[in-house]
């Protein structure tokens, strides 16, 4: 056997860890759309109180984005994840206390916590996947394949904790603890699994002894600084496109007046094809460009709008369902939310070629570069709140050209803006 076969079958295991945390990013994140359905019930909250807690876990990225960078390069890949580890066992510990003491603030501060776990998780794995598929187009199709991994715990944690939730008017926070303690036990095996293994620690800046300051940083390549723009624009867009489906289906004042069970499941819908598209991305992603599949995407994403916003919305197709008495079934629907729906296959390997492109040739500036793309997560907090805001004055509908113009943007950085036009500074 030669040595460089030896190497990459001793990747397997770093591989095998990254996508379990992937799946973890996922899965805590997705627990807080239960949660806060139970919290409503519990404390008898507005829409908006419920949602706070899922607003902390967004606002923690926006704290601890530049941090989780600043961390990767004082201690390293590996005692990074195992920090991640431990703070996403105590965040999901103090939600189970939130339940215990029935305690609102508990409550949050847990979601906060666990929050801060997931970018400083995602911060991390990446790159880390990025580094272990050597880069390129295997690089990114590792993080595909880790996208399989997390869009799976985005749609099971939902179920499970919908399932636990049980009668919702009896409903409490302890509902969810058998999904809880789940979490826990799998931040704990990840954290003595981490403990005991070798993770190879891709381009850590090195403290030089002169004490001489790096005179360049990840802000001083033009591709990163556009591919910064373009991940906060790409995570408004996935977000923003089921977010405002969803109101439009089921605003009686816009004509449509949909079952909200019929219309929870078409938005679900979306995410599966999300899953799809990212199982289909990472068996191609090895065969076809990081820039190639962006603009592919990007281009169908925008014909797909395009025919959302200008086909009537009396034409009525058949689209299957979850009906309110959890008989599946098929459901009328306009055609717009089918090809919003179909949106899903074109967002769902955005993330990892984005984030693909914006690194490429960093070397040792990758793991601050990732940092703050962490931070530009709030974009999905932003920019559907913008399209809401568009929607009350022109119409859902026409909401959806502030998402033409994310996809523009997008196909300008996959042809012109993730080009590397500054080679001439060191990485090494």
């Amino acid at each position: 056997m030669t040595q460089q076969a030896a190497t990459k079958r001793n990747y397997v295991l770093p591989i095998a860890i990254m996508f379990a945390l992937f799946f973890m990013i996922a899965f805590v994140t997705g627990l807080q759309n239960p949660l806060g359905v139970i919290v409503k019930s519990q404390f008898t909250m507005s829409n908006f109180q419920s949602q706070l807690g899922n607003l902390m876990n967004f606002i923690a990225y926006l704290c601890m984005g530049i941090p989780a960078g600043m961390l990767l390069q004082r201690i390293g890949y590996r005692k990074t994840a195992i920090a991640a580890t431990a703070v996403g066992f105590t965040g999901v510990g103090i939600t189970f206390l939130s339940g215990i003491s029935d305690n609102y603030a508990v409550y949050l501060a847990g979601a906060f916590i666990s929050g801060f776990s997931m970018c400083m998780l995602n911060t991390v794995v990446n790159p880390m996947l990025n580094t272990l598929g050597g880069g390129g187009n295997k690089g990114n199709q590792l993080i595909q394949f880790g996208g399989v991994f997390n869009s799976t715990a985005a749609t099971l944690a939902p179920v499970l904790g919908g399932y636990l939730i049980g009668d919702i008017a009896g409903a409490r926070i302890s509902n969810a603890d058998p999904v809880l303690f789940l979490a826990m036990g799998i931040f704990a095996l990840a954290f003595i699994v981490l403990i005991f293994s070798k993770i190879p620690e891709p381009f850590t800046l090195k403290r030089e002894d002169s004490g001489e300051k790096d005179s360049h940083s990840a802000w001083s390549f033009r591709h990163f600084v556009l591919g910064v723009v373009c991940i906060f624009i790409y995570v408004g867009v996935e977000v923003g496109i089921p977010n405002i489906m969803n109101l439009f289906m089921t605003d009686r004042t816009a004509g449509m007046g949909i079952d909200t069970t019929v219309a929870g499941s078409v938005v679900g819908t979306y995410w599966l094809l999300m899953l799809v598209g990212r199982l289909i991305g990472g068996v191609f992603g090895g065969k076809v460009s990081s820039r190639t599949m962006l603009t592919a995407v990007a281009a169908a994403g925008t014909c797909l709008i395009l025919l959302a916003i200008f086909l009537p919305v009396s034409n009525i197709v058949r689209m299957p369902v979850m009906n309110s008495d959890l008989s599946f079934g098929l459901a009328q629907v306009p055609v717009n939310c089918l090809f919003l729906v179909l949106c899903g296959l074109c967002t769902s390997v955005m993330w990892g070629v984005i984030f693909n492109l914006a690194v490429e040739g960093l070397g040792k500036y990758t793991s601050a570069a990732s940092g703050i793309f962490m931070m530009m997560v709030c974009g999905g907090g932003i920019l559907p709140a913008v399209q809401g805001a568009i929607a009350d004055s022109i119409g859902f509908l026409n909401s959806y050209w502030l998402i033409i113009a994310g996809f523009a943007y997008m196909l300008y950085y996959a042809l012109i803006g993730s080009r590397n036009v500054n080679k001439d500074i060191k990485t090494e």
